[in-house]
């Protein structure tokens, strides 16, 4: 076996010398004389004197670490010395600043010759190695997992190493090392390591029988007696110093430890706003996310996510699920029984149920399909087209679920009665509930993502979509603006307040997943003139090759108020093993004073919380779920329906003969291959995608020759706002001019 996949000493001159020079490390390993010895043999044998010299010895070695879903495990090149645990990336020879590709990477196992001469010019190049991230363990444990023979986790307070050894001895002899070097350190001293103990007292008696019994007449016994006392009381004191100063110098290291994870966060969010930003200066001059610095972007990556989660607050303890029923019950329980203090807590939710809106009987399934499905793996389309071109692989409509993104964009306004709360609070002369309200609008957008393992229909340039639902109070309509890059804008009516807004989505294939980063902001005006504009946050979806789809949303999403408050939300990214997942968190901060009034807590799939006042001010062990009150919850389906859609979504493309006489050609309802997916008519279905993907391919040819949006156009901060005239159009069922983009009432394309 190569020596450098196990576990071996390294003799070192001092300390001080080897830090952040692991070369010298690195080829002091490579010297090591490669031995035939057998696996199981070798393992023990490096084991047991990993133990031995554990107090003088350095160890390093190849381990596989946990990166993320994108990453998976990736090969690090760890030293262990003076209780700390250091991990370089493997970098090619030379010891350049650019890491190694994956081929270098993948022969690390396999060719140690190769490896030890690069670490050896490494060396021999006296250049420093700086280590990617480090781990004391002072304050760390240890654990080796109970389902792999080959893995162990090292727990450091704010982060969890996930490694991987190549073979089971070689994880023992990790563990040993790492657990002599811990072992290394004075364990923690309490008041009860100073009291006087029996035992001692009962050994110092025997003393002093035997000294008389020898000889020694009273007087110099006490003279002895004395003297140790004084001795002892100064040792006393002394460890006593010293456990305060170790005992600081721990509260130190884990405050610094979270203040290092915490920047490292705010770096990343920061270039992201930036890069945001730099977009939405110049966001359709046809630039590409691949036209950045591969270097920055790769560095920034590697920051944001080659370390675990940090957690957030408690909420792995007080976020469980019988925590939320708990809190949920509890305020259904004010709400039945009347209780004073519910006045208190919601005024707006008596005022609300006043406003009384009209009754709208709307359809509560999809229709029975009429063919069997024969749905087809993405990994077999991608074999089947290798060396082809792409751009004209038309994907089968077995992927699709019978939504456009237009409708979509309509289904994060299912729980618009959020908003028409927020109006109230605000006529209230309340800002901080409005600001609550709000931030729970925002969040409630997400909920109808969760089991949903299909993508909706790609919207065709010029494609429109309208909702009239006066049993909300509400008008919606979107189109879609621009082909290259895809923007759709929306914008909403409702009593009291508008929405609207634009949204591209920059997307980014790590092999296994794919990230969607959403570009763009969005509106909420109330009729007071109080306004709210935010962004989305990070979406994943994963195991697109093989396994279960699912997504998770991740990042921090600020709500900025122009009134007396704004909102910072925090979505906490999933983790292989995450037991309690889709957490959000945050708090409201008024605008003048800089100060948190509030704090939010819950899951973005489930419900959202709020608790009264700054919640750093709070006591350390203090659960917030104890007094958390409920500002929205989800409304679950009982009955399973295709395509995972909730009663709301599944009333979107809903047509009737009444309003298919009202609607523009434009209309999503109206686009055939979604209305045959919805029918279960897949070969219709996937026929009129293909047609319809071939007349899409002129769309970029149009836009290239200057084709406008119909209902919005671009505002002065390069924004789409609506400029008006649809619904008065749609009154007189006046639709001139309106391109038949489905291709329906003749056999032209119907582009004008």
């Amino acid at each position: 076996m190569n020596p450098l996949c196990c576990i071996a000493p390294v003799s070192l001159d001092s300390a001080v010398e080897h830090h952040h020079q692991p070369p010298r490390i690195l080829a002091a390993a490579a010297a090591a004389p490669t031995s035939p010895t057998p696996p199981a043999a070798a393992g023990a044998a490096v084991a047991a004197q990993v133990v031995l010299d554990a107090a003088q010895a350095a160890v390093a070695g190849v381990l596989h670490k946990w990166v993320n879903y994108g990453k998976g495990w990736r090969l690090r090149w760890f030293v262990l010395e003076g209780g700390v645990l250091s991990y370089y990336k493997l970098r090619v020879g030379g010891g350049g600043d650019s890491a190694a590709s994956p081929a270098v990477a993948a022969r690390v196992i396999g060719e140690g010759g190769a490896l030890r001469r690069a670490r050896e010019e490494a060396a021999a190049a006296g250049k420093q190695w700086k280590p990617f991230g480090e781990i004391h363990l002072k304050v760390s444990s240890i654990r080796a997992s109970k389902s792999d023979d080959k893995r162990l986790y090292i727990f450091s307070g704010t982060k969890t190493l996930h490694l991987r050894c190549e073979t089971e001895e070689d994880r023992n002899a990790w563990i040993q090392a790492l657990q002599a070097a811990k072992d290394r350190f004075p364990r923690s001293l309490t008041s009860n390591d100073f009291s006087p103990m029996s035992d001692v007292l009962l050994s110092t008696e025997k003393l002093r029988v035997r000294l008389l019994q020898e000889g020694l007449n009273e007087t110099v016994v006490k003279e002895c007696e004395s003297i140790m006392m004084t001795e002892l009381l100064e040792l006393h004191n002394q460890m006593k110093s010293q456990q305060q100063q170790y005992s600081i110098l721990i509260d130190r290291l884990r405050q610094l430890e979270t203040e290092k994870v915490e920047l490292e966060r705010t770096v990343v969010h920061e270039t992201k706003e930036r890069e945001a930003h730099g977009y939405a200066n110049g966001r359709y001059s046809g630039g590409s996310a691949s036209e950045s610095d591969p270097d920055t972007a790769s560095q920034v990556a590697d920051v944001e996510t080659d370390e675990d989660e940090v957690m957030y607050f408690d909420t792995r303890d007080f976020l469980s699920a019988e925590s939320l029923r708990s809190a949920s019950c509890r305020r259904r329980e004010l709400l039945t029984n009347g209780c004073n203090g519910l006045e208190h807590i919601d005024p707006a939710a008596n005022v609300v149920k006043t406003t009384q809106y009209p009754s709208v009987k709307r359809r509560d399934k999809l229709p029975e399909p009429k063919e069997k499905e024969n749905p087809v793996g993405l990994w077999s389309i991608i074999k089947e087209n290798i060396g082809k071109d792409l751009s004209g692989v038309c994907l089968p409509v077995y992927f699709n679920e019978p939504l456009s993104s237009l409708q979509k964009c309509f289904e994060d306004l299912e729980y618009s009665y959020l908003v028409d709360h927020a109006l109230q609070w605000g006529k209230q002369g309340d800002s901080l509930m409005r600001t609550l309200q709000v931030a729970a609008f925002a969040v409630s957008g997400y909920a109808s993502t969760e089991g949903r393992q299909c993508k909706p229909f790609n919207p065709l340039l010029g494609e429109t979509y309208e909702a009239d639902y006066p049993d909300k109070g509400l008008r919606f309509f979107s189109e879609k603006v621009s082909h290259h890059p895809m923007v759709v804008a929306c914008h909403c009516e409702g009593r009291g307040w508008k929405f609207w807004g634009d949204s591209n989505l920059k997307g980014k294939f790590w092999g296994r997943s794919i990230q969607l980063d959403p570009i763009g902001v969005l509106t909420l005006q109330f009729d007071d003139g109080e306004t709210f504009q935010w962004s989305k946050v990070t979406t994943s979806i994963y195991n697109i090759i093989i396994g279960k789809i699912y997504c998770d949303h991740y990042g921090t999403m600020r709500i900025k108020g122009s009134g007396d408050y704004s909102c910072k939300l925090k979505f906490k990214e999933q983790s292989i093993i995450d037991r309690n997942p889709h957490q959000v968190h945050g708090f409201v901060q008024d605008n003048r004073t800089g100060q948190k009034v509030a704090m939010l807590i819950g899951k973005w799939d489930e419900a959202m919380y709020y608790v009264l006042g700054d919640p750093s001010a709070k006591p350390k062990g203090y659960d917030p779920m104890s007094e958390a009150v409920l500002l929205w919850e989800r409304d679950k389906s009982l009955n399973q329906t295709r395509y995972n859609l909730s009663p709301f979504a599944i009333s979107l493309n809903e047509l009737t003969p009444n309003l298919a006489k009202k609607l523009p050609p434009t209309d999503s309802r109206l686009r055939p291959d979604q209305r045959h997916l919805e029918n279960g008519e897949y070969e219709m279905a996937n026929a009129e995608k293909l047609r319809l993907e071939q007349l899409q391919r002129q769309a970029r040819r149009l836009q290239e020759k200057g084709w406008q949006p119909r209902w919005f156009s671009k505002d002065d901060d390069d924004s789409y706002r609506y400029i008006g005239g649809y619904w008065e159009a749609r009154e007189k069922g006046n639709w001139d001019g309106i391109p038949d983009i489905f291709g329906q009432r003749s056999a032209s394309p119907g582009w004008s």
